[in-house]
């Protein structure tokens, strides 16, 4: 049996045996996939704001670089652990070759609570990791060209690339995607992973032959960052009903009818966190969730709610 919460690169070999069996892979070419080809593992150490030194664990993981340079996000994760890096570039591999795109996998990960860091210790964080790789021969952008991933954004992209520069002394807008358009990013890439779900989700459901109409299809979502956010935009904007959504503190079921999405925003930004117009920890306003016919939720309790997708 496999267990994606505690050993995803084992996850991973587990799957990839099942998958070579089928394809009948001749040993050499299943063992050149079960082992990344580099693996970089570090100790960065960056100034916090009242002056203390403090360390993160620190990965890269460049796993097959056949097809062409490597490629995969960087996640900024206190779970981020190497085990879960070398899962996550090993699918990389498998991913960037199933839809024919001529580059490798990678993945980075910073052992980090991002939340508990203020901006100026965010930043010394991102350009610590980079720097540390720029000066080991890790990144290029014809070697290894990172990406957001989980807690990056196109701002950790821009400081990332700006120490890389710095490094190397010259300008390489190609060593790393993700970032600000101003920057030379591309359009539509904040979004790119959202409509990718959602391109997923309407052929799925047409191959299931769901027939209900769009404004009868309730969605409960679970996440509310990078990827879940922009879906929750792109599924309302579409007619689908958004009827929950959750982030890492918990979440929101619009009971009544759809949710207002761009009201979902204002409460992120606001309070930091979804229910946070409705609770101050564990204490809620229960006159005001009746008002506007929600209820908070957990995030277990999302994953059950009445809903046609999840």
């Amino acid at each position: 049996m496999s267990d994606t919460n505690h050993r995803p690169f084992e996850n991973f070999l587990f799957h990839l045996h099942q998958a070579g069996d089928l394809l009948k892979l001749e040993p050499p070419i299943l063992e050149k996939l079960k082992t990344p080809e580099n693996i970089f593992e570090t100790s960065i150490s960056f100034e916090k704001e009242n002056g203390e030194k403090a360390t993160a664990k620190a990965y890269r993981v460049q796993h097959n670089s056949a097809r062409g340079p490597y490629k995969g996000g960087i996640r900024f994760h206190p779970d981020a652990d190497l085990d879960e890096v070398k899962a996550l570039a090993s699918l990389m591999s498998l991913k960037c070759a199933v839809a024919n795109i001529p580059l490798g996998g990678g993945k980075g990960g910073v052992q980090i609570d991002p939340k508990k860091l203020t901006h100026k210790e965010l930043e010394r964080v991102s350009r610590a990791y980079f720097r540390a790789g720029a000066e080991s021969h890790i990144f290029g952008p014809n070697k290894d060209i990172p990406a957001p991933d989980v807690y990056t954004n196109p701002q950790i992209m821009a400081w990332m690339m700006d120490e890389y520069e710095k490094v190397v002394g010259h300008k390489s807008p190609g060593v790393i995607t993700g970032k600000p358009v101003e920057l030379g990013g591309s359009l539509g890439r904040n979004y790119a992973t959202s409509l990718g779900g959602f391109y997923v989700m309407e052929y799925f459901l047409k191959k299931l032959g769901v027939k209900k109409e769009k404004k009868d299809l309730r969605i409960a979502i679970q996440g509310f960052g990078n990827a879940g956010a922009y879906f929750a935009d792109i599924a309302s904007d579409a007619g689908y009903k958004v009827v929950a959504v959750s982030d890492s503190k918990g979440g929101v079921y619009c009971h009544g009818d759809e949710c207002e999405i761009p009201r979902l925003h204002e409460h992120k930004k606001k309070y930091g966190s979804l229910r946070g117009n409705y609770c101050d920890g564990e204490a809620c306003d229960i006159e005001k969730m009746q008002a506007d016919q929600i209820k908070v939720v957990s995030n277990e309790e999302l994953l059950t709610l009445p809903v046609d997708v999840l």
